[in-house]
């Protein structure tokens, strides 16, 4: 529930069951104010439903944990500190941190500073963090926002294929139709008020995927689809 001006509750999410198959990238598309932060806030353990529950690998979730990560639109990262330094506050070993930097393509800027860094290359560190410390669970709320389109089309790419390579459960929330067709295999569409599921879609397209894939005619005819619903 929420409380609204008038000091009424108003209900959020009423009979919501999903299931995200692990290793798999699932995303959730709807509009604005319609809950999916809440629900990424609940999964992630920072908010408890009244009722209800939710569950990673059978344990019920109450708090934080070391099993989940959300990867947010704007970048956690300290400005004071190196690209370096920012992987070593989440992850010990020098090893370690040079294998996610190399894999990202940071590893020779380590050690810039965030301020130094493109919009592009702070989400690489965002998600080169979010890797290391490794998750079961990566919950990934809008973390394309705030990139200008040419950049977010680079990085649908390029970490796709990283994140598809470490086997890892990922949750993608998104309002971006076409960033949700090509990232995840499966699409749960949410109503534009109430936190309804109204359409599950089976994405068709096998990984890895290149950027080319998104001017095919089977591609704008599955966002064209889910336009619809």
């Amino acid at each position: 529930y929420y409380l609204n001006k008038q000091n009424e509750k108003l209900l959020i999410f009423n009979n919501f069951n999903i299931k995200i198959n692990k290793g798999a990238v699932s995303a959730m598309v709807g509009p604005s104010g319609c809950g999916k932060t809440t629900l990424v806030n609940i999964i992630a353990g920072y908010i408890k439903p009244i009722m209800g529950e939710v569950l990673v690998n059978n344990k019920i979730i109450n708090c934080p944990g070391e099993d989940r990560i959300v990867i947010n639109q704007e970048d956690d990262l300290f400005g004071w500190m190196t690209v370096y330094e920012n992987m070593k506050l989440v992850v010990k070993g020098d090893e370690i941190i040079e294998k996610f930097l190399n894999l990202t393509n940071l590893l020779k800027f380590k050690n810039l500073y965030p301020s130094e860094l493109s919009g592009g290359m702070k989400k690489r560190l965002s998600f080169a963090r979010a890797l290391a410390v490794d998750p079961e669970f990566i919950i990934m709320d809008e973390p394309f926002g705030s990139l200008d389109y040419r950049i977010k089309q680079k990085l649908h790419e390029e970490l796709l294929n990283i994140v598809k390579a470490s086997n890892k459960t990922v949750l993608l929330v998104t309002h971006d139709i076409e960033e949700a067709i090509f990232l995840s295999e499966r699409i749960i569409i949410l109503s534009k008020e109430l936190a309804e599921i109204r359409q599950e879609i089976i994405v068709p397209f096998d990984y890895p995927r290149k950027i080319e894939l998104k001017d095919s005619i089977d591609f704008l005819n599955l966002k064209r689809k889910i336009k619809l619903v």
